[in-house]
């Protein structure tokens, strides 16, 4: 049986389109850029890959996986998520929380990628969190520091790219 597969994403800075190209080429799928892909053209696929980077939790497009999930729930839906954040199990449950009802969380995987980051590439948006974020980071000892905590406060003077093609095996695997 053919399992025909689409690999849609939506990349605010890159590292999401790096694993969504990643993916679809070894899985020999199509890949859509969120905006090009409409909503009668998922019928045709019996496998939906979505991806999209986390920004405090919530996933970038989900929005698109929510309004479609009627068209798609009876499909193989993986969700791959990018950020520089090395995921928990209670990280990963706080991200299924806020971003999929129910009904979604039991027909839907997730897995996570880690991705990169160069503060002086970021919105001016992101630059303003990220400085909250280095506020927060530089009042903690310096022995508590995380190695999440160090990438990002080194991400504040170099570009950190985390990104992995071997890490799609993960994702592979659940096919």
């Amino acid at each position: 049986m053919d399992n025909k597969i689409a690999v849609i994403y939506k990349s605010k800075y890159g590292s999401t389109k790096k694993y969504a190209g990643w993916i679809a080429l070894r899985l020999y799928a199509d890949l859509y850029e969120v905006s090009d892909i409409r909503n009668k053209d998922l019928k045709e696929y019996d496998t939906i890959i979505y991806g999209g980077g986390i920004y405090a939790s919530k996933i970038n497009g989900i929005s698109f996986i929510e309004k479609n999930f009627h068209n798609i729930k009876d499909k193989r839906v993986i969700i791959f998520t990018v950020g520089m954040e090395s995921i928990s199990e209670e990280l990963r449950k706080m991200i299924i929380d806020k971003n999929f009802s129910d009904e979604m969380v039991s027909n839907i995987s997730l897995v996570n990628f880690r991705g990169s980051i160069f503060y002086n590439e970021l919105s001016i948006k992101d630059k303003i969190l990220m400085k909250g974020l280095k506020v927060y980071i530089d009042k903690k000892d310096f022995r508590d520091l995380t190695e999440d905590d160090k990438l990002i406060l080194d991400s504040f003077n170099k570009q950190i790219d985390m990104c992995d093609k071997k890490s799609i095996d993960k994702l592979i695997e659940l096919l």
